[in-house]
């Protein structure tokens, strides 16, 4: 069975999504979750879920080893950010070649980039009178949602809708392809 760990910085609705899934299936489970913020929702998610959850600092991301030592001994087939908000270091994308995706709610190259994320994004799309969104799951690489498209489907975006009527298209675009792209990705054979 396929390892999966997921890093999300919020609420943790798609980390929720993807354990539910995956609990159902032989393909693979959620063995972790990792968060750069200790007061994220996530963590009661994966607690009420029974799934390993552990936070971390700045320190322990970019200036030391200690996340990816976590994610050596987690053995992951595949490292899945999901609203996760800081900068992945080039440490962990080195010993991880091609096994970092990320979820991004807009169609990149569109809304992409540093501070571009949530709400954000959408209030952009609604100011500059886009007609229509999506979102897009893409690799990791050392740049802000520049990494290969793996995955992009969008929705129309109405002349009256506010961000938050864009917010729940994407949620609900994120909830239904995010976790099949997942177990798409893990049983091609580069991944084997």
């Amino acid at each position: 069975m396929k390892r999966i760990v997921i890093f999300a910085s919020g609420s943790g609705s798609n980390a929720e999504n993807l354990i539910k899934y995956f609990s159902k299936t032989k393909t693979a489970s959620v063995v972790q979750v990792l968060t750069n913020n200790p007061q994220a929702t996530v963590l009661e998610r994966c607690k009420k879920l029974e799934i390993s959850a552990l936070s971390f600092n700045r320190v322990a991301f970019y200036k030391t080893d200690d996340v990816l030592n976590i994610l050596k001994a987690s053995k992951p087939d595949l490292i899945v950010l999901a609203g996760f908000l800081w900068k992945f270091p080039e440490n962990i994308l080195q010993e991880f070649s091609n096994k970092v995706i990320n979820i991004h709610p807009a169609l990149l190259p569109k809304y992409g980039g540093k501070g571009m994320y949530g709400m954000h994004v959408h209030e952009a799309v609604v100011a500059n009178k886009e007609l229509k969104t999506g979102i897009t799951i893409h690799y990791v690489n050392e740049n802000y949602d520049e990494g290969a498209i793996i995955f992009q489907d969008s929705c129309f975006v109405d002349t009256l809708d506010n961000a938050n009527d864009v917010a729940k298209k994407i949620h609900d675009l994120e909830m239904k392809h995010f976790p099949i792209v997942v177990e798409k990705l893990l049983t091609e054979e580069h991944l084997k």
